[in-house]
């Protein structure tokens, strides 16, 4: 079964025409709308132990701004984002940035693999349907969000994303300390 969701995700990713003539385009863009929704509000808080060990609580990084990344070890544009996250973890974390991998494979020791050979510099932990469902469905991979200061989701960014747009933004964000402690809206 994990075989046939991967060749669906990979489907959404790689192929969108054949997604808009078998009309799965419709349940694509409705979930697009759903995960957008998430924009200005506050992110989903969750606590997992990550692949270290150690607890993993969102909203104790609540001042940071943070990157949360949905990625698996069999997505290719996800194994190409690594290097480049723990670059911008080493080099940003020093003035507010936190990174945070959730990985959404089956298997804990392949993710552990993958972590320990590209290098990984930042948490890791392991996904799940009700994780995934809190951020309004993990439907293709990669799929990054970005919170602000004051715990609000400011950016999303799903499939093999402008990597300098990204860190734009989150440089931006790391040099706008206004909005630290400002309160999210809870719409």
């Amino acid at each position: 079964m994990a075989i046939a969701v991967m060749g669906v995700v990979v489907g959404i990713l790689c192929a969108p025409m054949s997604l808009a003539a078998s009309g799965a385009a419709e349940a694509d863009v409705s979930h697009a709308a759903e995960t957008t929704s998430l924009l200005q509000q506050t992110a989903p808080d969750f606590t997992r132990k990550d692949l270290s060990g150690h607890t993993f609580r969102l909203s104790s990084q609540r001042g940071k701004v943070i990157l949360v990344s949905f990625w698996a070890t069999w997505c290719g544009p996800c194994l190409s984002e690594l290097k480049t996250f723990s670059g911008w973890q080493t080099k940003l974390g020093p003035s507010g940035f936190q990174l945070i991998g959730i990985s959404m494979d089956d298997l804990p020791t392949t993710v552990k693999s993958v972590v320990h050979r590209y290098g990984v510099t930042y948490p890791v932990v392991m996904g799940d349907d009700a994780l995934a469902g809190s951020y309004g469905g993990v439907l293709g991979l990669p799929l990054s969000f970005i919170v602000d200061r004051a715990g609000r989701i400011v950016g999303r960014y799903q499939g093999e994303a402008n990597l300098r747009e990204i860190q734009r933004q989150i440089e931006t964000l790391l040099a706008n300390s206004s909005d630290t402690l400002r309160e999210p809206s809870h719409q």
